[in-house]
């Protein structure tokens, strides 16, 4: 197997992590939290806070910070290749997943979750409704740009292994 052969393990990788987050985020929005909005304020506080206590394992972290490493070790094995699209393309996706996803989670996600596994469920606050709404709002949005970095990575993939001159268009 060759070096070029090899570099590509990692942005596979990378295209595979992403499209299991955005899996991930896009069932929970689509399947969970509309469940979860029939549900009463008190099962919603327990099995809100169940769910964000038993995210927490290695599995899920390796996964949910997985694509920015691999998209870095992509670019890195490939670092002759930094002026072609396909690179430009994956380090876009790594630093918007970074910042979209990452940075986000802590800033957003993470401090909802704080709120609502503080909560009694027998005695929930007034806003109980309006936190889960942010949560869900929030959740959305991962999952739709989760999405969208996946398909870019995936193109990006295509790009990089389409034979010479295959993705131009010309006019005759």
């Amino acid at each position: 197997m060759t070096t070029a052969q090899l570099s590509l393990i990692p942005h596979a990788l990378a295209v595979l992590w992403l499209g299991l987050m955005a899996g991930f985020f896009g069932t929970y929005s689509a399947n969970v939290n509309l469940a979860l909005l029939q549900m009463d304020g008190a099962t919603y506080a327990t099995v809100q806070s169940a769910f964000n206590r038993n995210v927490r394992h290695a599995l899920f972290f390796a996964l949910f910070f997985g694509p920015p490493l691999w998209c870095a070790l992509a670019m890195g094995t490939a670092w002759r290749e930094h002026r072609r699209l396909w690179w430009r393309l994956l380090a876009l996706v790594g630093v918007a997943y970074l910042l979209g996803i990452v940075f986000f989670t802590q800033q957003v996600n993470l401090p909802l979750n704080h709120t609502t596994e503080a909560w009694n469920p027998q005695v929930l606050p007034a806003d109980w409704a309006r936190v889960r709404d942010q949560w869900n709002a929030a959740n959305l949005w991962r999952a739709w740009l989760s999405l969208g970095l996946f398909v870019t990575a995936l193109v990006s993939l295509v790009i990089r292994k389409a034979p010479p001159g295959t993705l131009t268009t010309s006019s005759t």
